[in-house]
């Protein structure tokens, strides 16, 4: 077993996302000058000191956490960071914004606690199956356990509403179920009656409905529903093969929703082209490849499980965002991590690659 060496490729493709994001993110904040009441600096500080600063500060001491005190104390992160995530319905300090209940804001600071209760519920998964490892195929001893600990996380994102967070912790936390030994047929019934569930919300849900049919055909409403979606179309096309340039953006000043955050891809394949959508891609593909092996190579079965949840859960949000922007997907309100502005989601990214980088200094000799 090789030990005490951090997985310094692992580390420079890290690294390389986080500075090619705020390159991304520079630009299209920008394009926060033409619009009234927008701050570029407060916008770029707040990202520089809470998303990266800070980011890399957690990153330095999870990577220093050894990963056996995660698994022993793992019921009890996953109950402090469930409790975490009811805050935002307490009325001192929750926000509410456009309906929902995802955020609470302390000494000027907004936090999404969501973000950590998904770290926290990959935690707890990983350590159950590290201890149930050969009977992860079972219905006692895998399905029904995973789809209790699913659920019971998923139960205050549902009240907020967050049925983007549930669908990215489902993701990964099938993962995680799936590399531990779950069978594949399980995991296809479940996602037939996850689907089953799904389209009886969407009939139930007028506005979930209309973002659906927006999705299917976004130039039936392209003035109203279908307006990002249709001007992230026009921003992707018009980059062309290598871009516009950097700051050459058009759509970001005025007709792109969210240039900082939802859009910001929109924004990137504007300026950089097809050219730097497929770099920007790649290095996420990087960044799964290099982590998965992290997880190949784990001397115990914890540490393996914990970076195959982390890594899905990163990768997996960044390409729906991705996903969403081209219209293979309907549009969420995911972030693309280390690019889109949001401290909570890099500081907690770059925190989970902290965790990574902990299990690989315990790897077995390849």
């Amino acid at each position: 077993m090789k030990s005490g060496h951090l997985d310094y490729p692992f580390l420079f493709v890290t690294l390389l996302l986080s500075a090619t994001g705020f390159l991304i993110f520079s630009s299209a904040a920008l394009g926060l000058l033409a619009r009234e009441g927008a701050s570029f600096a407060t916008v770029a500080g707040t990202q520089v000191l809470f998303g990266i600063v800070c980011g890399l500060i957690a990153l330095y001491v999870t990577s220093r956490i050894d990963t056996r005190l995660l698994r022993r104390f793992s019921i009890y992160v996953f109950g402090i960071s469930w409790i975490a995530a009811w805050l935002p319905f307490v009325p001192v300090i929750g926000l509410t914004l456009k309906g929902a209940h995802r955020w609470i804001e302390i000494g000027g600071l907004s936090f999404q606690p969501a973000e950590l209760l998904k770290v926290g519920t990959i935690i707890l998964l990983s350590s159950y199956f590290a201890a149930f490892a050969n009977k992860a195929h079972t219905i006692r001893h895998g399905l029904i356990p995973f789809l209790g600990i699913i659920a019971i996380a998923a139960l205050p994102l549902a009240l907020q509403p967050d049925h983007d967070g549930i669908l990215i912790l489902g993701i990964a936390g099938a993962a995680v179920y799936f590399a531990a030994g779950g069978r594949f047929l399980h995991l296809l019934g479940l996602g037939v009656l996850a689907a089953v569930v799904a389209a009886l919300f969407i009939f139930s849900r007028p506005y979930v409905m209309d973002r659906i049919k927006t999705f299917i055909d976004p130039s039936r409403d392209p003035l109203g529903a279908g307006y990002q979606v249709t001007q992230s179309i026009i921003a992707v096309g018009s980059g062309q093969a290598v871009g516009r340039g950097f700051g050459q953006s058009i759509q970001k000043f005025s007709h792109l929703p969210e240039p900082i955050g939802d859009s910001v891809f929109a924004v990137a394949a504007e300026e950089f082209g097809f050219a730097g959508s497929v770099f920007l891609i790649t290095l996420f593909v990087a960044f799964a490849a290099a982590g998965l092996r992290i997880a190949a190579l784990s001397a115990d079965r914890f540490g393996g499980l914990l970076a195959v949840g982390l890594v899905v859960h990163i990768v997996s949000q960044s390409f729906i965002n991705i996903a969403s922007m081209l219209a293979l997907f309907p549009l969420s309100g995911t972030p693309l991590i280390f690019v889109s502005h949001g401290g909570t989601a890099l500081l907690i990214a770059l925190a989970e690659t902290g965790i990574i980088l902990s299990v690989s200094r315990r790897l077995r000799s390849s």
